[in-house]
């Protein structure tokens, strides 16, 4: 077998061109540059001629970015998102504190215990010496009596604040429970809640369809007119989709994704509000907010379908997100159901 060398140069050279490769199917795809997806970038952009390589050029054929969820069925990683860090991050910093906040209160309680028990020593010291001499001090009474009101008033403020602490803390996880359960740029439900929804209204018995739709094109968008234009963009479908399906659970999937779940209506009933969110997108006129330049049209497609007597909510997605390439391969801006 003959033996190949590669100069320090040809090496280098090779590897730059690799890294440029990755960095531009990270930056095609939006894919931030985490180790997860680089490796994903790696894999593919290593063997271009892999299968890997193109079971991913047949996803994005036509410029539909890859997803998390494609990258997911294409053997990827991506559980450890810096957002989920960031959230399990602020959730251990909020229970630090609330621990903090009962140590606290068992501190406060227990000197509060302290000093009653020891104004009750001393004023039964005080009983004893009275009915042994038979004299009553009443300064000793007094300084007693003070004493214990000073320290009554000094553990009442302490109370006090720690109270408004309490109350402080109690917000806050509130707001934390609340954001680890929106997505943070639409404001939507995410996922989570999503899956939540569907599993409580299913356990019901209640009749469901669900949808998934995707923005048509997004990716022009993004590369066209840069991701600020690109966030308006997605704030804008959740905003309709929540406007024409109202009553109805909204939530952002992931990228441009959506999902609807209509909880209590037939199929008939549900494409009639998501064709009216649908119709309403569609025939909006998008302009550049600092150039008052026009966007162009901005359409989205979806698959609808309904849900069976317990089934997974697994199993109704994918069914749906069929649909929905279906409706992408139809030439986009449409519904397809089943």
């Amino acid at each position: 077998m003959k033996r190949v060398n590669l100069r320090v140069t040809d090496r280098d050279e090779l590897g730059q061109s690799l890294f440029a490769s990755i960095g531009d199917f990270l930056a095609r795809n939006h894919l931030t540059p985490e180790p997860i997806n680089y490796e994903f970038g790696y894999r593919v952009c290593s063997s271009p001629d892999g299968a890997l390589a193109k079971a991913v050029a047949a996803i994005t054929d036509g410029g539909i970015r890859l997803t998390r969820k494609d990258i997911v069925s294409l053997g990827g990683d991506v559980s450890n998102e810096p957002v989920a860090e960031t959230a399990s991050a602020v959730a251990q910093g909020l229970v630090a504190q609330t621990q903090m906040q009962v140590e606290g209160f068992a501190d406060l309680v227990a000197a509060m215990r302290a000093d009653t028990r020891d104004f009750g020593r001393n004023l039964a010291a005080s009983a004893d010496a009275i009915k042994a001499t038979g004299q009553v001090a009443p300064d000793d009474v007094l300084r007693l009596t003070h004493a214990m009101i000073d320290r009554v008033q000094s553990a009442e403020s302490q109370l006090e604040a720690a109270t408004r602490e309490a109350d402080e803390l109690r917000q806050k996880l509130e707001e934390a429970r609340d954001n680890a359960r929106r997505d943070p740029l639409t404001g939507l439900p995410n996922r989570r809640v999503f899956e939540e929804s569907f599993a409580e209204q299913a356990a019901k018995g209640t009749p469901l369809c669900l949808a998934v739709c995707d923005i048509d094109h997004f990716k022009r968008v993004n590369d066209t007119f840069g991701h600020a234009v690109g966030d308006r963009v997605l704030k804008a479908i959740g905003a309709a989709l929540e406007e024409q399906c109202a009553g109805h659970l909204v939530a952002r999937f992931g990228g441009e994704e959506f999902v609807v779940l209509f909880a209590g209506l037939e199929l008939a009933e549900a494409r009639l509000k998501l064709d009216a969110a649908r119709t309403l997108v569609a025939n909006k006129r998008y302009r550049l907010r600092e150039t008052d330049a026009p966007l162009g049209a901005v359409t989205f497609s979806a698959g609808l379908t309904a849900a069976l007597p317990g089934e997974a909510v697994g199993d109704v997605f994918v069914r749906a997100d069929r649909l929905l390439y279906a409706a992408k391969g139809d030439g986009r801006n449409c519904i397809k159901l089943a």
